[in-house]
């Protein structure tokens, strides 16, 4: 995709309507994932009826070409794939289980870890030397999820967190692949998300069958628990079908969003809605699934997220170009062969 005009910078209304999209988009998919799993017992059932709703919705897209690009399938380009769909399977099951054993507001602290993990699955793979502010930032990360893991006292599903760390770490190496994956489509961040969407349904068929949940996909599907549901409640099975509905249908227009997001807005304002919607979900836990929100909890989202902005700065101060011309009042280095020459000419303040 086309990088942003420097001369032509986004408009305020398109920046924050791109923002909000996506806080409101990432808002109901935590949301509507919990409903679900709350009245499921098939959570990487739900995660294949989300892909393949995305998938349809991708297809669609195309025979109507409301897409920027034409959606292709080249079973080259599907081999070359392979470890980036691994892993996004992964990553994906994980955090459905993470989201099915803990609160969603304790969700975010579950997955507490995956800035610390980014910053060495980059280091170890990119080579990418963090620099001390860096290594600061992420201690305060990691001690935000320790308070709230260990410090809080309110019981807590270690399986959760168990899950939340191993979706960490699976999503740091995601993240990674991700960048390296993108020369395989000639770099359409739009056709990655079709080929990821479509390989991942396939992948994850079988892994359906072998974790054992084609009991409860049964018991869901001919709603055999329907008889036990009160009249004014919703059945498993109508939570399920409009759960995959609307949380696919906000995986694909994420999917879109993504590249408006990164076309539209810097680092430092995506950071400040993911630290938005850290606090929301917490309040939206709390509202609709009745969370306890402690101290101990409150503080440690406060740490995390006030150590993920902190990153944040850092990186965008690191990555701003070095001054041109030296400050005013600054002496102006001279060229050491001119030193060693005795041929010091006289310079003229810029």
């Amino acid at each position: 995709m086309a990088q942003q005009n420097p001369s032509n910078p986004p408009s305020r209304f398109m920046v924050t309507g791109v923002v909000v999209f996506y806080l409101v988009a990432a808002l109901a998919m935590v949301m509507v994932n919990k409903w679900v799993l709350n009245a499921t017992e098939a959570p990487l059932f739900f995660l294949w009826t989300q892909l393949m709703v995305a998938v349809l919705l991708f297809l669609l897209s195309n025979l109507f070409r409301l897409l920027p690009d034409k959606l292709t399938l080249d079973l080259a380009v599907c081999k070359s794939l392979t470890p980036l769909v691994l892993l996004n399977v992964a990553s994906l099951s994980f955090s459905n289980y993470t989201l099915k054993y803990v609160d969603a507001s304790f969700y975010q602290v579950a997955r507490g870890l995956l800035l610390p993990f980014t910053v060495v699955t980059s280091y170890i793979l990119l080579h990418s030397r963090p620099s001390f502010l860096i290594l600061l930032a992420c201690s305060l990360v990691t001690v935000g999820f320790v308070v709230g893991v260990f410090l809080d006292g309110t019981p807590i599903s270690l399986i959760g967190v168990g899950f939340g760390v191993a979706s960490s770490a699976i999503a740091s190496v995601h993240s990674v692949v991700i960048k390296k994956s993108l020369s395989i489509v000639n770099g359409s961040a739009l056709s990655l998300s079709w080929y990821s969407n479509l390989l991942s349904a396939i992948v994850l068929m079988p892994v359906i069958v072998l974790v054992g949940e084609i009991p409860a996909v049964f018991k869901l599907l001919f709603n055999l628990d329907e008889l036990s549901q009160p009249e004014n409640v919703m059945s498993p099975l109508m939570t399920f079908v409009w759960g995959s509905m609307i949380t696919g249908l906000f995986g694909f227009l994420m999917s879109i969003a993504s590249l408006l997001s990164i076309k539209v807005t810097s680092p430092i304002t995506h950071m400040v809605s993911s630290a938005v919607r850290g606090v929301a979900a917490s309040l939206l836990g709390m509202w609709l699934f009745l969370d306890i929100i402690t101290i101990g909890r409150a503080s440690s989202i406060a740490i995390i997220l006030l150590g993920s902005i902190w990153y944040t700065w850092i990186k965008h101060k690191e990555t701003l170009p070095p001054p041109s011309h030296p400050p005013q009042g600054a002496y102006e280095r001279v060229p050491m062969e001119e030193v060693e020459s005795g041929e010091v000419k006289e310079r003229k303040p810029e």
